[in-house]
């Protein structure tokens, strides 16, 4: 189910070159100009010139988001229903296949706007159901009518699912984005209020042992102890707020990676889509980036790395390519049972937490020359990771 997710999610809408095609509609009447068949062909050739203009300046500036709120989109439609309707009137037959490129053209020029659609395919459709009844018969009249608006409407409702699809993912992102420097906020804010309570304690004990020394040495002492365990009580405390700050963020563990890259001379590409994850999803993803980044940077030999994180509904999957020798670990020493460990913490106890965690852990050459690391985890683990993330730490 997450592949067909994925896969729906790289699908990309439909680029102005996707709706050229539909141009062959009119290769019967340029073969009937050719042929002689045409009366005034010199007209009818000057028409399909104008039409197909028209079509694609009408087509490639609606689909262009700069020009796309322009007049040039509207005046090019406007002069193609022009064209259409006299090519439509004056030689009927198969010219009338200009109204479903037409209603397509309007679909995408009008998409959005369900007001101004609704009205001008209708229009087209039954005027070309019209004509077509009055130069050609019943049947024609019905098979143009419906192509013309159902042409017209499926172009309008493809690309405004596209967009819609891509503006939610594009808000998806912003709210996650937003979570997170929220929560950065939240520990700076935490981390100020317990520095700041701290270092005040410590100031006025201070203050207290250099006023007691010179007359009672045994309070000063006291005083210095006192010292003494509050420091120690907040270096804990901060330890604490950092462990936890520092695994429960997964993006804090990608700019940590693309740091490391940086700095060892290899493009760095990082992307990540899909909606914020549970803390201990992140956790664990983030010891997978520790780990594949480090064995990027120290074995690969590689010029470029890309690091990829995208969760659907159910699964979350991580992946990590570099363009490198094909190595992408080295083994450091062994297990109790004489498995070689791999990187340190080793991909082997990595792929076992995951699979603890109902995930897996898949590595190895990617094509002629790279290294692929995938980590594949579901979106809700629940306390399992959060045991794994525990066992980990204590690592």
């Amino acid at each position: 189910m997450y592949a067909t997710t994925a896969r729906i999610e790289r699908l990309k809408p439909p680029g102005r070159r996707a709706f050229v095609p539909w141009l062959f509609m009119l290769t019967g009447d340029v073969q009937a100009l050719f042929k002689g068949k045409t009366p005034l062909p010199w007209l009818g050739a000057a028409g399909v010139a104008a039409f197909i203009a028209l079509y694609l300046t009408a087509v490639f500036t609606a689909l262009d988001e700069r020009r796309r709120h322009t007049r040039i989109p509207l005046l090019a439609l406007v002069g193609l229903a022009v064209v259409t309707y006299a090519l439509g009137i004056g030689y009927a037959g198969n010219w009338l296949l200009c109204f479903p490129l037409l209603s397509l053209a309007s679909g995408i020029v009008l998409r959005g706007g369900r007001r101004q659609l609704g009205p001008v395919i209708l229009t087209l459709s039954g005027s070309a159901g019209i004509i077509a009844g009055l130069r050609g018969g019943p049947s024609d009249s019905l098979t143009v009518s419906y192509g013309t608006l159902l042409s017209g409407l499926v172009a309008a409702a493809i690309l405004s699912l596209f967009e819609t699809v891509a503006q939610l993912r594009a808000t998806r992102q912003e709210l996650a984005r937003t979570a997170v420097e929220k929560e950065r906020l939240r520990f700076s804010r935490d981390l100020h209020d317990l520095l700041g309570h701290t270092m005040s304690v410590v100031v006025v004990k201070a203050e207290a042992v250099r006023r007691l020394a010179p007359k009672n040495l045994e309070a000063a002492l006291g005083q210095a102890a006192d010292i003494e365990a509050v420091g120690r009580q907040a270096l804990t405390e901060i330890r604490e707020a950092v462990t936890g700050y520092r695994e429960g963020s997964l993006a804090t563990e990608l700019d940590r990676a693309r740091s490391a890259l940086d700095a060892a001379g290899i493009e760095a590409v990082v992307r990540r889509e899909g909606p914020p994850l549970a803390p201990q999803t992140e956790a664990l993803l983030g010891w997978v980036v520790r780990e594949g980044v480090t064995n990027v940077v120290r074995h690969s030999g590689a010029s470029r790395c890309e690091i990829e994180v995208r969760s659907g509904m159910d699964q979350v999957r991580l992946e990590i390519t570099d363009d490198g020798g094909g190595v992408g670990s080295r083994a450091t020493g062994t297990y109790a049972d004489g498995t070689p460990k791999i990187g340190g913490t080793g991909l082997k106890g990595l792929a076992e937490r995951l699979s603890t965690a109902g995930g897996w852990l898949e590595s190895g050459p990617a094509g002629r020359r790279g290294f692929r690391l995938v980590a594949e985890l579901p979106v809700d683990t629940g306390d399992v990771v959060e045991a794994e993330v525990e066992g980990a730490r204590t690592a």
